[in-house]
């Protein structure tokens, strides 16, 4: 069992063997080092997802501190198990912030988590930066939200797979929680716009693994795509029973929010190929920086086949935006990175991202990608640049009328 201090040292040990002159390691660990959180379930369920996410906060440091540290200090991760249970992850928030006195952190992975956690983070003043696409409707000063939001996702899917795909009946199936509701309200809304419809909004509990009888009503639907909001290993037994019911992804396709790398390589990529996910980060993005990106994580990890996605690239560059903000202000406290990091922008290894100055969430770039038989997709659809996040765009929210300001929700706007 990993505990909380097992990778306390990590990141200035890396950076240590990464400067050969000694003069350098002096100059880069002259001062104290600066303490961040990282808090991921390292146990439980949800494990094998979250340390990876771990880990790629911790690559980014490592190579942060092998160029010099943050304000010319090294930097040490201290690492929270969140065990796979909000309960856990509000107990471990307080640990870190109260008894650890450590005012960034990184971390936490389900909505779940991140709204156990939050009332901490915002009662005690603390920074959390938050990598994973969620659902939106939510404005916090205390968060940095760098994943996408629906209408990074779904602004360019929809008007795609009924323009491109020709498809225009909707079985809508998800998760029985927030995110894939949320998301389906958004996707309603795109529908009416683009002349198609949903003839079925189906939910079913997380981790539910008989999709039989669900996979045998989408046959019977009618319905020419499925709109999964599928998540977790849900995803796996889904797309396993629609091949061995004799559903084709040419003539039926699922099109998903959340089905990636990961899934794909659980599954066996047999059973994705043809269909397809909207996500800002592919494995698959053809860039020198991404290839350098893929290669440096696996060996990080010591795993020549570990494959790269959204939240992990997200989990990643997101410390180097942390870095910005802090050189920038000149100064860890939380009040002086939130004003610093609006605006921030770096060169990830999926594109250019840049944290919006009203709502501290994240300019992403959408793509689609088509998933192929060995695993890796196809982009088959990007945006020219990337585009500004909405979090309330299933409530009315657009670029001119915005309900997320720096200011906090305006609470008369919502519906």
């Amino acid at each position: 069992m990993i505990n909380r201090r097992d990778f306390l040292k990590n990141a200035a040990l890396a950076s240590a063997t990464a400067l050969t002159a000694p003069s350098l390691i002096r100059s880069a660990y002259a001062s104290d080092p600066i303490k961040v959180g990282a808090l991921y379930s390292m146990t439980g369920g949800l494990s094998v997802v979250e340390k990876l996410l771990a880990s790629g906060v911790q690559m980014a440091i490592s190579e942060i501190n092998a160029a010099g540290g943050v304000l010319g200090r090294p930097v040490e991760v201290v690492v929270e198990d969140g065990a796979s249970d909000p309960k856990t992850f509000s107990e471990r928030a307080s640990s870190l912030i109260v008894k650890d006195k450590i005012q960034t952190i990184f971390g936490c992975h389900t909505s779940a988590s991140r709204k156990a956690v939050l009332p901490i983070f915002e009662r005690r003043n603390a920074m959390l930066f938050y990598q994973t696409h969620y659902e939106g409707f939510e404005c916090s000063r205390n968060v940095v939200y760098t994943g996408a939001v629906p209408n990074q996702q779904l602004y360019n899917y929809i008007p795609w797979i009924v323009k491109t795909l020709g498809k225009k009946k909707f079985f809508l199936v998800g998760s029985n929680y927030v995110y894939p509701r949320e998301m389906a309200k958004v996707v309603k809304i795109l529908l009416e716009q683009n002349g198609a419809e949903w003839v079925a909004d189906e939910y079913l509990e997380l981790g539910h693994s008989e999709w039989a009888p669900m996979v045998s009503k989408i046959k019977d639907s009618g319905a020419d795509v499925v709109l999964s909001n599928v998540v977790g290993d849900s995803i796996i037994s889904f797309y396993r029973e629609y091949k061995n019911q004799g559903m084709s992804q040419d003539t039926v396709p699922i099109c998903a929010t959340v089905t990636s790398e990961i899934e794909i390589a659980a599954m066996g990529p047999e059973y994705a190929a043809g269909s397809y996910t909207s996500f800002p980060y592919f494995m698959s993005i053809d860039t020198p920086a991404n290839k350098t990106f893929i290669e440096n994580f696996r060996t990080f990890v010591g795993d020549p086949t570990a494959v790269t996605y959204h939240s992990l690239e997200a989990a990643y560059f997101q410390v180097f935006l942390w870095k910005q903000a802090v050189e920038k202000a000149g100064a860890l406290d939380p009040d002086a990175i939130r004003s610093a990091i609006r605006g921030q922008s770096y060169d990830a290894p999926g594109g250019k991202v840049t944290i919006d100055a009203d709502n501290l969430h994240c300019w992403l770039t959408p793509r689609i990608g088509q998933w192929q038989a060995d695993g890796q997709s196809k982009v088959v659809n990007e945006y020219p640049e990337p585009i500004k996040p909405l979090p309330y765009a299933a409530y009315g929210e657009t670029a001119d009328n915005l309900f997320c300001t720096p200011n906090g929700l305006d609470q008369a706007k919502l519906k």
